[in-house]
């Protein structure tokens, strides 16, 4: 029984009743989701506000008043296409500021029952003995999640509750953050008078956003791209048992651009976004573009140069960012763990040619990913024409890999507190997979 799924079980943690709101802070734009909540328990999106991200750099916050303007006009235009205010946010952290720590506990049980209580004595140990391997960083602790557990020499145990034996033991999976950038954060966003619930390991949301539970099973990585960080999570038996992160991301391929091409930041996004390519063809020496000049308004100054340098400032950075992630994995040592499968994802992620060239580099099975569980609301709900609406429910502009992150984090939602650091032990029930495909039925 996959423990993500379990955690997706039971009532939503939002106190604001039937709704749910996420807000995505990024280096390039800032995204917030309202969703309402069926009689089923299934998410319907029914406010989204984006716009570009002010206030953040390479993920972190650069000028809180810049941040808050920015923060509640995203949450304002959301809150009037759903037609109600929200006062409460689930929040990402970008995976460049995440600490990923793997601990060890043991419970002598003296052939008694296991109870919630014993679980509840696991996790306070294993949340103990990851403060005390900190070595003096003070961090901020997001999430306390289970990989497994081993009773008497048995592994594999997906759920000890209710069993007997001597000895338990158990692998949990510790997810931190630096405690100073995570409660500026908080603070920012408060000035825009609003309480963040929880804050959510960016790799994390985009898993849970992204990936089929097949692909959580058998060992997968997520990789998602964004402007001003790279965040990645391994994923494997249905847990997330790895993060970590780059201060790199699409914003740095602007910017080389920019540099090499002697024009403006605005001109090279532009550049980017219409010829970019992440690998060379043939083609590429006799197409010529147009390159406007840093200080020159006349079109007829523009350079005009071949495709193929437009690319060749390109590809050399993704190359770096590939070779980085590769390098964390190694350094992991779950890359073997992980299997050969990785999901992009991210705006940076949609570059023509990109899935080749990761999968050259990481020598993995690539796919792109975008939002796979957030259900289609009706049209009254969502307040939108439908040619606006896509098949999961989003709309058409923002339903691509750029805002996986978003949607993640109304899917973390949904779970009960075993996903952050509990202070309780949460079971499931038995029909948990069954409920879980009816709830997040993967469509396209």
């Amino acid at each position: 029984m996959n423990r993500l799924a379990q955690w997706l079980l039971g009532k939503p943690r939002s106190t604001q009743g039937d709704t749910l709101a996420a807000l995505d802070i990024g280096t390039s734009k800032i995204a917030c989701f309202i969703a309402r909540l069926d009689e089923e328990g299934q998410p319907h999106v029914v406010g989204i506000g984006h716009q570009l991200s002010e206030g953040v750099r390479a993920g972190l916050v650069s000028d809180m008043e810049v941040l808050r303007g920015a923060v509640s006009s995203a949450v304002d235009a959301a809150e009037q296409m759903a037609g109600e205010e929200i006062e409460r946010v689930i929040v990402n952290i970008a995976g460049a500021q995440l600490l990923s720590q793997t601990v060890n506990v043991d419970l002598p049980l003296n052939g008694r029952e296991i109870t919630a209580h014993d679980m509840e004595r696991l996790v306070a140990e294993a949340q103990t003995m990851a403060a005390e391997d900190m070595d003096g960083h003070t961090l901020e602790l997001l999430h306390t999640l289970p990989i497994h557990y081993t009773l008497d020499g048995q592994r594999g145990i997906r759920e000890p509750l209710g069993m007997i034996g001597g000895m338990l033991q158990a692998d949990y999976h510790l997810v931190s953050a630096a405690f100073g950038p995570a409660r500026t954060l908080e603070t920012a966003i408060a000035r825009a008078h609003l309480e963040v619930e929880h804050l959510v390991a960016a790799p994390l949301a985009s898993g849970l956003s992204c990936l089929a539970l097949d692909e959580m099973d058998l060992g997968c990585t997520v990789i998602d791209m964004g402007a001003g960080t790279t965040s990645l999570g391994i994923f494997f038996d249905g847990h997330m048992i790895h993060a970590d992160g780059l201060a790199l991301g699409g914003l740095h391929i602007s910017n080389d651009i920019a540099r090499g091409l002697t024009t403006t930041f605005a001109h090279a996004e532009r550049l980017k976004t219409l010829y970019g390519n992440a690998t060379l063809s043939g083609l590429d020496e006799r197409e010529t573009i147009d390159v406007p000049q840093v200080g020159e308004e006349d079109p007829a100054f523009a350079n005009r140069l071949p495709k193929s340098h437009l690319i060749g400032i390109i590809q050399p950075r993704l190359e770096e960012i590939f070779e980085m992630v590769r390098a964390r994995l190694d350094k992991s040592g779950l890359s073997e763990t992980a299997g050969k499968r990785v999901v992009l994802t991210g705006g940076t992620s949609q570059m023509p040619g990109i899935r080749d060239l990761a999968s050259r580099i990481l020598d993995k099975q690539v796919r792109l990913g975008r939002p796979l569980r957030i259900t289609p609301p009706t049209m009254s709900q969502a307040r939108m024409q439908p040619r606006s609406l896509s098949a999961t429910g989003l709309a058409e502009a923002t339903s691509g890999p750029a805002f996986s992150t978003t949607a993640g984090l109304l899917v973390t939602a949904l779970a009960p507190e075993g996903i952050d650091a509990p202070g309780r032990y949460d079971g499931a029930g038995s029909s948990l997979m069954g409920r879980l495909s009816q709830m997040f039925s993967v469509r396209g």
